[in-house]
């Protein structure tokens, strides 16, 4: 390692020391149901977990101060099931924080995760992802957020009935009326609204209506990698007069062009095939033939970094933060392989000539202040308004 590499990283360690670096989205909570029943008898997260990215000891080695955690449920399941599954996905995460009082702490506004940083402890908030998880109900919104949930995604990698996604084929044209009114008690909750998954048309259509600013908690940026789940340079433009962020992901296929480039043949070659790229044995088997001719890219830390400085160049580096989507990725980049990695990533922005200040902003600093926005909107809004009851009967109503 070079000397001007090494310094880099002694800084950056020092920066995650004073100040919190808050993470937009780790599915841990997910990992955990599938491998151990989301009974935490069973693992011990004080130490190395197999077949995760996260434990304590690797958080604490990343610097990590704050991080939401992902109630993520299936786009599959529906209604009560959609339902039910999240509150056991709460639960597991409030009994995870409880479990480990040294080193978690409850969070739900700013100021907490600045007084548990304070006392030494990981801050831990809650998002919801994905608009099936309230089952088309205001009511169930409501509950989500006194429970904790902070921020919803308001679609997965499938549509819901009032809201498109992107990486779903269009129905709405982006957002319907019941999604409106979801945006509007979002906001009058507290509840940030993230437009992560969602179809770029639907990002517009609540960028049109916001009260307060919102977030992409895991995205990158489409002039860098065209992904659909990347946000195109317009909407880090709307987003930026917004007063949101975009919080920069690590999953690969959005982060490489050379391996978005991978993925699209091996779907050509399923197509090719009149296979269905959704049927997961189907995609297995013909990967494996695929991986023969086709090695797969890696994707790089510094490929990351580049997303980082685009965000930071059109939405300015107020509008920029980090949300690796750690447990939910099979696959990350070269140098960014777990939770412990945030200092290299901050170290490789140092030599590129980030100050502290910049740095600073995006580990933590841009999201505290949208969190610290919305709820003020939040005490104004809930002056001036009652709890919404829009009729759900037609969500997608126009």
């Amino acid at each position: 390692m070079s000397s001007g590499r090494a310094a880099a990283l002694t800084t950056a360690h020092d920066l995650l020391r004073r100040h919190p670096l808050i993470d937009g989205h780790n599915d841990l909570p997910w990992t955990l149901r599938k491998g151990f029943g989301g009974d935490l008898r069973r693992v011990d997260l004080s130490g190395p977990v197999a077949g995760t990215r996260t434990d304590l000891p690797r958080l604490r080695r990343g610097g990590v101060g704050g991080q939401f955690w992902s109630v993520y449920v299936p786009g599959t399941l529906q209604g009560d099931a959609a339902v039910t599954t999240t509150l056991e996905q709460i639960d597991l995460v409030q009994r995870m924080i409880a479990r480990y009082p040294d080193d978690l702490a409850p969070a739900l506004t700013a100021d907490d995760v600045e007084a548990a940083f304070a006392r030494g402890r990981i801050a831990s908030l809650i998002g919801a992802e994905g608009g099936h998880s309230i089952a088309n109900s205001l009511g169930v919104l409501r509950m989500l957020h006194r429970l904790g949930v902070r921020y919803l995604t308001l679609t997965h990698n499938l549509n819901v009935p009032w809201a498109d996604s992107a990486t779903d084929d269009p129905v709405l044209g982006g957002l319907g009326a019941f999604g409106r009114e979801v945006v509007r008690e979002m906001h009058r909750l507290g509840m940030l609204v993230d437009l992560s998954h969602v179809a770029a048309a639907t990002a517009r259509d609540v960028l049109g209506i916001a009260e307060a600013p919102v977030l992409f908690s895991h995205s990158g940026a489409r002039a860098v990698c065209d992904h659909p789940r990347n946000v195109p340079d317009d909407l880090l433009r709307r987003t930026a007069a917004n007063g949101g962020v975009c919080m920069v992901t690590f999953v690969p296929d959005f982060v490489s062009p050379r391996r978005r480039a991978w993925t699209l043949g091996l779907e050509a070659e399923l197509a090719r095939r009149g296979l269905d790229r959704r049927d997961p044995a189907a995609r297995a088997a013909v990967e494996a033939e695929f991986l023969t001719d086709h090695p797969r890219p890696r994707a790089t830390l510094g490929e990351v970094a580049d997303h980082v400085e685009h965000v930071a160049r059109v939405a300015g580096p107020e509008h920029v933060g980090l949300g690796g989507d750690y447990d939910g990725t099979d696959d990350l980049p070269d140098g960014l392989e777990d939770v412990a990695c945030y200092p290299a990533l901050i170290a490789e922005l140092l030599t590129r000539g980030w100050g502290e200040d910049a740095c600073i902003a995006l580990i933590g600093g841009n999201v505290l202040r949208v969190l610290r926005v919305a709820e003020a909107v939040s005490r104004t809004l809930a002056a001036q308004r009652e709890p919404a009851t829009a009729d759900v009967g037609d969500p997608a109503r126009a």
